[in-house]
């Protein structure tokens, strides 16, 4: 195969961008006419085309779902969210904040005083125009008495005002150079002032919602006129929740549906050769799986037994026998590779039955405790795979370890922060702060390890503010460790995201953040 070849495969399987496309070919003389039928079939093509329904296959919903965003936890939702409703805050393909209702922002020295100009001329779905008190009042949902899980990443918020009808000033407690980063969580949509009514939900987006049933599938209307040139180009989308991998790639592979989230590793490969798919592989950036015990829990607040659990962890077997090698082993905190911040120089975990012994035997507990883990395919689709592998594992650490199944529907609401032990996983956040203050800030209601360590909260607080990159590199690399040595989160894989479309469907590029082009593929995808 030679480099034309290479590249080829490279674009047509996802592991190279349209960027690296264009420049590959460059450099090797291609001329634009050959290069372009590549990027056709790489779902490149440069003419977006309006028309048609878009049918969307997604694991990642529940029969609890709700359009409040301060409800959102999975990836049904958040697409759901964004076909009808617009962010403060963007990401380009690369994770870099870009202005979308939000158009761009300024900040004093210091990075406390922030004024963001809000994009003029949009209009809601109800034919309000957009202003600063609609982006104002979409933040303020999210703080004060609410169980939002942006929650804790807003405290830093110490004031936010109207400059004008078109501006928006924020200070902070504290400066936060990645403070734009915050304001593109998914969770930050904008509505109408005041507005409350989450069945009927009124955005800024491409689409309209038609109709709802939690759990099942959603169907959204071209509203017509979008704001963003070459966006929004179906007809009608449709959201089918499809939680089971083999029915969703039924799906996909008999026409049924046009695009699918979370791939099987395991089958992959065999799609790759279907000449009506393309699958897009996005590298190294996608979901941290991990099983998580809560550290004031019994007997998960015993230290030795938390990191008797690390070791006896199998990271390896399980990235080749559930993700097919689609995946590399997690250090048990949650930043990956292509963070600035990822900690290089951090021993990986290996799995060693002997150290686990050890410390299972340190932690002073009857020889015979089972240890009971919930999980569940409503956690993720090979969750209870996982789980399996790890109890068999552990046994050989002889650890009981007791693998109870519950059920999918309600997982999110009924298991995840509720029980001591149980599998979850999460998604890619674009900066360290984010990361850290989301997942184990003191104020975040989705702390699921509960783990509040006030020399780690003074770390990442100092962290945020401090302007030396070298510096902010030590605190953030000390801030892994101190994860990863005591906190209950057992992180052993971080997946590669793996979508599957039909060839007829463009605009599909791989994305730094989310799958399926950040869970916007309604909103930037067309059909060829």
């Amino acid at each position: 195969m030679n480099e034309w070849e290479r590249l080829q495969q490279a674009a047509l399987t996802g592991r190279a961008s349209r960027r690296e496309f264009l420049r590959g070919a460059a450099a090797l003389g291609i001329t634009t006419a050959l290069s372009s039928g590549i990027m056709v079939k790489a779902g490149w093509a440069a003419e977006p085309k309006k028309g048609g329904t878009l049918r969307m296959g997604m694991e990642g919903g529940s029969p609890s779902d709700s359009l409040d965003p301060r409800t959102y936890a999975d990836s049904v939702m958040i697409a759901a969210s964004l076909a009808v409703m617009n962010c403060l805050i963007e990401f380009d393909t690369a994770g870099n904040p870009t202005g979308e209702l939000f158009e761009s922002w300024d900040v004093k020295p210091g990075a406390a005083e922030w004024v963001f100009n809000v994009r003029q001329g949009i209009k809601f779905s109800n034919g309000k125009t957009l202003d600063a008190e609609d982006c104002i009042y979409s933040i303020q949902i999210h703080r004060g008495e609410t169980k939002s899980p942006a929650k804790g990443i807003l405290e830093q918020i110490k004031e936010i005002k109207a400059l004008s009808p078109t501006q928006v000033g924020i200070t902070l407690s504290s400066g936060n150079a990645d403070f734009p980063v915050i304001l593109g969580d998914y969770h930050l949509v904008v509505v109408p002032k005041d507005f409350t009514d989450w069945q009927k939900p009124i955005g800024t987006g491409a689409y309209t919602l038609e109709s709802f049933e939690p759990g099942v599938r959603l169907v959204f209307k071209n509203r017509g006129d979008y704001w963003k040139p070459g966006r929004g180009n179906f007809d009608t989308v449709e959201l089918r929740n499809i939680q089971d991998v083999a029915a969703r790639t039924a799906a996909l592979q008999s026409g049924e549906v046009d695009a699918v989230n979370r791939l099987d590793a395991r089958t992959v490969k065999l799609l790759m050769q279907d000449p009506n798919l393309n699958v897009v592989r996005t590298k190294g950036t996608g979901n941290r799986f991990c099983f998580v015990t809560r550290v004031t829990d019994k007997p998960f607040d015993n230290k030795d037994l938390r990191t008797a659990l690390k070791w006896g962890i199998d990271r390896e077997k399980i990235i080749e026998s559930v993700y097919n090698g689609y995946a590399v082993p997690g250090n048990d905190h949650n930043l990956d590779a292509l963070n600035p911040f990822y900690n290089t120089e951090m021993p990986q975990r290996k799995y060693d039955p002997e150290k686990a012994a050890f410390f299972f035997k340190k932690a002073g507990l009857p020889a015979n405790t089972a240890i009971e883990l919930q999980t569940s395919e409503g956690a993720w689709g090979s969750a209870v795979d996982c789980a399996s592998l790890y109890q068999q594992a552990l046994k050989k650490a002889g650890i009981n370890l007791d693998v109870k199944k519950v059920s999918a529907d309600g997982y999110w609401d009924n298991v995840w922060l509720k029980v001591p032990f149980c599998a979850v996983y999460w998604g890619r956040r674009m900066s360290a702060d984010q990361a850290f203050t989301q997942v184990f800030g003191e104020a975040s209601d989705w702390n699921d390890t509960n783990w509040k360590v006030p020399e780690f909260q003074k770390l990442i607080k100092d962290a945020r503010i401090e302007t030396d990159q070298a510096k902010r590199k030590e605190m953030y690399w000390k801030a892994q460790e101190m994860i990863a040595d005591d906190d209950g989160f057992i992180c052993f894989a971080i997946t590669d995201y793996l979508d599957g479309y039909s060839k007829k469907v463009m605009g599909n590029e791989p994305h730094a953040r989310y799958d399926l082009n950040d869970n916007r593929i309604a909103e930037k995808g067309w059909f060829a």
